[in-house]
């Protein structure tokens, strides 16, 4: 399944952000249950409780740094150029989870949407077998949450890949479906 956003409109969407600074946000926290659906011959259904913990954002310059880095080289020069930025973790209980590595905090229709991206694990054996799977290097999450109420849902994509093709950037799932976050809430303050 492709997830296909406007490039215009992310490009728009990124250069109306404003930076705060890290720690401006005094760690955001966001909690909820995932949803993963099984593909292949893993068909099992998983859910996981998960936390996000948000610390800083990717200021609306290095948005279009970025933008323009995945044009020109790809996924893999995305990955270098923001495989150092360390705005927060995104873990399931029970684990340590994976370093955020661009978080974009705006508006959609009156809902306060978080969009996280980070460099997903990928084992040994999957490295060593040459899976398909390994062209799927990213991890990425989209949060709505109601600002009246703090509480929302969204979608992971444990295993993204990312693109930009005729004018759109397009995450594509390497899963059969995206999984869901369920019960969402939101301790501290997100601002777009």
């Amino acid at each position: 399944m492709i997830n296909v956003l406007q490039g215009s409109l992310f490009v728009l969407t990124l250069s109306t952000l404003l930076t705060i600074p890290v720690g401006a946000q005094n760690n955001t926290t966001v909690t909820g249950t995932a949803l993963m659906f099984g593909s292949g011959r893993n068909t099992r259904n998983v859910t996981r409780p998960f936390t996000m913990t948000i610390t800083g954002e990717t200021s609306a310059a290095d948005a279009a740094r970025y933008l323009s880095t995945l044009q020109e080289g790809g996924q893999d020069a995305l990955m270098r150029a923001i495989d150092s930025n360390n705005l927060g973790r995104f873990s399931f209980t029970g684990s340590v989870g994976q370093q955020l590595n661009a978080v974009i905090v705006d508006q959609d229709n009156g809902d306060t949407r978080v969009r996280a991206v980070f460099r997903r694990p990928i084992g040994f054996e999957e490295l060593r077998r040459g899976l398909r799977s390994v062209d799927y290097p990213f991890g990425y999450v989209e949060v709505r949450i109601d600002p009246r109420t703090g509480r929302g849902d969204g979608t992971i994509i444990p295993a993204a890949r990312i693109r930009f093709r005729n004018g759109n950037v397009e995450i594509e799932d390497f899963g059969t479906f995206p999984g869901r976050l369920m019960g969402v809430q939101v301790r501290g303050r997100l601002v777009p």
